[in-house]
């Protein structure tokens, strides 16, 4: 199947490069969508509907293409239930980042995608588990401008690394793309990644 008729709902440089780093042709293209949370949604429904919305409403507005595939994600990270949003100032990361001192949280990923007429999604579950945290440690890292736009306060794949003692799961589902899963979930639609490409060709 010809890639250049797969669509990524996202400008996340993040997820961009992810889908790069497994041989896609793609365009991205960002979902514009409501992205509060239902009353009493659960945390695994929530995201599972973000990821479906996004590829949704992209792939509806490439209509009438119907050989267009979209796909949508979404990352929450999760503590004691809660969903964590992006720090509001430096009190608000001091507060977040104390919570996930020296325990462990959870990262929810969901992936989905469609081409107007079937959608399929995935959904993938990380412990997270941090060190021991000083307030002095967290003002410094919220002055180096990266928990600004991360949601949980923190960004794995950068300084916030640091922090990180161990995961359980998948790491790139952390950044915000689960590689494997993607792969899997995009071979049932017909796209292949270098690799799956390859084993073909043999």
């Amino acid at each position: 199947m010809n890639n250049n008729k797969l669509v990524l709902a996202s400008q996340s440089p993040r997820r961009k490069a992810l889908l790069s780093q497994l041989g896609y042709e793609f365009i991205c293209q960002p979902a514009d969508i409501d992205e509060s949370v239902f009353e009493d949604e659960l945390v695994l429904n929530y995201v599972v509907r973000m990821a479906k919305e996004k590829a949704q409403v992209i792939v509806d507005m490439a209509k009438p293409c119907l050989d267009r595939f979209v796909l949508g994600a979404d990352t929450c990270v999760v503590n004691a239930g809660e969903i964590l949003a992006k720090p509001v100032d430096l009190a608000d990361c001091i507060t977040i980042l104390q919570a996930l001192s020296a325990k462990k949280h959870q990262v929810v990923t969901a992936i989905a995608v469609t081409n107007g007429e079937s959608i399929s999604h995935e959904v993938i579950l990380t412990d997270v588990y941090f060190k021991m945290l000083t307030i002095a440690e967290i003002t410094a890292y919220w002055h180096t401008g990266e928990p600004q736009d991360k949601a949980g306060a923190y960004g794995i794949q950068g300084i916030g690394g640091q922090f990180v003692r161990r995961i359980e799961g998948s790491y790139s589902a952390v950044v915000g793309l689960p590689l494997y899963e993607t792969s899997q979930l995009l071979a049932k639609f017909g796209f292949f990644s270098a690799i799956q490409q390859t084993k073909k060709s043999y």
